[in-house]
């Protein structure tokens, strides 16, 4: 068996694998839905959107690669990302509509009930109540769905892009690609890690330091895998292509989540102190805290992108 055939198997099961969990809550959710008609709470998984619909994207895309490689020669790339985000948009529209039930006390789409899992998990939500969210609006969806994507963009291209290296024989562009697989397998981490604890989120906007902490390193991950995936397409092609412009995506990225718990906590952010670091500056909602995050995170993906690129002469 050659490597490549090696790898594409090996990526077919390590896909699979890692998507057992929200391919159970699938099942167990569909059994429940086609038992009574709606999903009891007692019965609700944590987060099976959006991480089912991603699981379902990678699995189908992973195993469509080498027939679009075949087919679509310098196109194929294109193809499977456009794959795998329109099966993600097709299985999460189709568990948004699905209903949550608790008794006669709750009745509402997973939607809206997903929403309350960001701010703390369902079951502290039992008990605290839902202490931020405000009015329901669908714009929080934008959340889920830049997450989604860009962990459905960012595996589908390192797959992608070992397996032209594999079955070129071409490892020139090694590099961005193992920084990549780092950034988004340390992503993928902190999201699963999310689905069991939110965190450690009580409903409280002042969170706790190690909460806080969490909160930014997601962030900040989040940008930096935003950043090299841009970054492994202008690898070696100028200091302004292949380092500055990656920095400024991780930047935006960052930014661009922020914007999303703004909507997500209807307006609020959470703090995470006390004191003038963790107040909000001038007339934008953002800390001192807050816009360092989102440098930082632009500053790493700049000194990682600096870092591989320097290792070749720009063309």
């Amino acid at each position: 068996m050659s490597n490549y055939k090696k790898f594409y198997l090996s990526s077919v099961l390590g896909i699979t694998l890692i998507s057992f969990y929200p391919i159970y809550m699938l099942i167990k959710v569909i059994a429940d839905y086609t038992a009574t008609g709606s999903v009891d709470i007692m019965n609700y998984p944590k987060y099976i959107i959006p991480y089912t619909p991603i699981s379902i994207a990678l699995i189908f895309s992973v195993c469509f690669m080498p027939a679009a490689i075949s087919l679509f020669k310098r196109f194929d790339l294109p193809v499977i990302s456009a794959l795998g985000i329109i099966l993600f948009f097709i299985a999460e529209f189709a568990l948004e509509n699905m209903v949550v039930i608790d008794g006669t006390n709750l009745i509402t789409k997973v939607e809206n009930w997903q929403m309350f899992s960001c701010v703390a998990t369902p079951q502290m939500q039992l008990t605290a109540g839902d202490i931020l969210v405000g009015n329901y609006n669908p714009a929080l969806k934008t959340h889920f769905y830049i997450i989604s994507i860009i962990i459905i963009l960012a595996v589908v291209n390192v797959i992608h892009g070992f397996s032209r290296m594999i079955k070129t024989n071409n490892f020139s562009r090694k590099s961005p690609f193992v920084a990549q697989t780092i950034s988004v397998t340390v992503f993928i981490g902190l999201c699963i890690f999310a689905c069991f604890t939110a965190f450690y989120r009580t409903g409280s906007i002042l969170v706790s330091p190690v909460s806080a902490a969490l909160m930014c390193l997601f962030f900040i991950t989040m940008g930096v895998t935003s950043g090299t995936y841009i970054g492994s397409f202008f690898y070696n092609r100028g200091k302004l292509l292949s380092v500055t412009l990656p920095a400024a995506v991780s930047l935006v990225m960052t930014l661009v989540m922020y914007v999303g718990e703004l909507i997500l906590l209807n307006g609020n952010l959470y703090q995470f102190g006390t004191g003038s670091l963790f107040r909000p500056v001038a007339y934008i909602p953002f800390t001192i805290i807050d816009i360092a995050v989102m440098f930082l995170s632009g500053v790493i993906t700049y000194v990682i992108m600096k870092k591989l690129n320097n290792k070749n002469t720009y063309l």
